[in-house]
């Protein structure tokens, strides 16, 4: 089977370097095997996203040698979304829920004062049709709930945490559609990752509840979840990354002077303990990517490494790459003289 993974950015703002690390393993995976790595913007919040972040997200990767092998947007899939939301709704996998915000809240804190875990309580699912036509008749609309399946345990084995286990019944039934009608992340995210043939979902261990949740949805519509890893999020040099470091963008680093190869072999290995190399060669990163090698520790990024893998980097680079950054008048012959110093 060939190896399809996908990177699928939210065009609310420009990359971090979180958001490349990730970009980035998803490209080595799919490149390790000969695979396919596929961009998806998930644009369905129209009132966030903007156009000159999709602009800016694809010269990120063009800067950083990601190229792509086919590119999707969530705003121009929504009747895909619509038609399996109906099948769901049919099949009984998806009910019709009026609770507000306040109201949720309150529950929860109820919950959480008995020391109970805050689970959503289906009330909703007692709801008559007469109560569905009374509230209509009100002007209520109703969000939307996917159900799930209490009588089967959510396993899978991680490519990076291992063996994974959850009781649904721990688990509320999530939000899968507002009641204005726009999508939340979950139901278009398993959805799309079945229709565009995702064989391996490596993201960032904040996802791994959503996971649990989307694994149910992709047997809900008739589909064998692929592959999941989740790997250890970011932090600073001094634990926690810090907001200025995490609000950096890829053109904040070239205004530095940092060589794209410089964050691809630094994001490469993090994670790992294996030593950072300065490689200008993406296939031998590529053929050297192992999800094995990546630990559960926080993955700690240093701007330090990153400039001192840059100044080994330029060391390494062409002539014609660094013409510009030379004193005026030195040549090609006075680089390459100086350049293994």
């Amino acid at each position: 089977m060939t190896t399809v993974t996908r990177f699928a950015p939210s065009p609310t703002g420009k990359l971090h370097v979180g958001n490349v690390r990730t970009a980035l393993h998803n490209w080595l995976l799919a490149r390790k095997t000969g695979g396919k790595f596929l961009l998806r913007i998930d644009d369905t919040d129209a009132e966030r996203s903007r156009e000159e972040y999709v602009d800016a997200i694809r010269a990120d990767l063009a800067w950083l040698g990601l190229t792509h092998d086919g590119e999707e947007r969530q705003s121009l899939r929504t009747d895909l979304y619509e038609r399996e939301f109906q099948r769901l709704v049919e099949a009984g996998r998806i009910y019709r829920a009026y609770e507000t915000s306040q109201e949720l809240d309150l529950k929860r804190k109820v919950l959480l004062g008995r020391g109970l875990p805050p689970i959503y309580d289906r009330a909703a699912l007692n709801l008559t049709e007469d109560d569905h036509a009374a509230k209509a008749a009100a002007g209520e609309k109703p969000h939307w709930r996917f159900l799930l399946d209490h009588t089967q345990p959510i396993t899978w084995d991680d490519g990076i945490r291992g063996p994974q286990n959850f009781d649904a019944r721990q688990m509320s039934d999530p939000v899968i559609r507002r009641a204005d009608g726009s999508w939340l992340y979950m139901l278009p995210s398993a959805i799309d990752d079945i229709d565009m043939g995702i064989t391996d979902v490596l993201r960032g261990e904040d996802h791994v509840s959503n996971t649990a949740t989307q694994i149910q949805m992709f047997t809900a519509l008739g589909a064998t979840p692929p592959r999941f890893a989740h790997e250890a999020l970011l932090t600073g040099s001094e634990g926690k990354l810090s907001k200025r470091l995490g609000a950096l963008g890829m053109a904040d680093f070239r205004d530095q002077g940092i060589e794209p190869e410089a964050i691809v072999t630094l994001l490469a290995r993090l994670g790992t303990s294996d030593p950072v190399d300065p490689s200008l060669d993406s296939a031998a990163l590529a053929a050297s990517f192992d999800l094995s090698r990546f630990g559960r520790a926080p993955a700690r990024f240093d701007e330090a490494d990153l400039h001192r893998v840059n100044a080994q980097i330029v060391h390494r680079l062409p002539y014609a790459r660094v013409a510009h950054l030379l004193p005026e008048g030195m040549g090609e012959a006075a680089w390459e003289a100086i350049r293994p110093n």
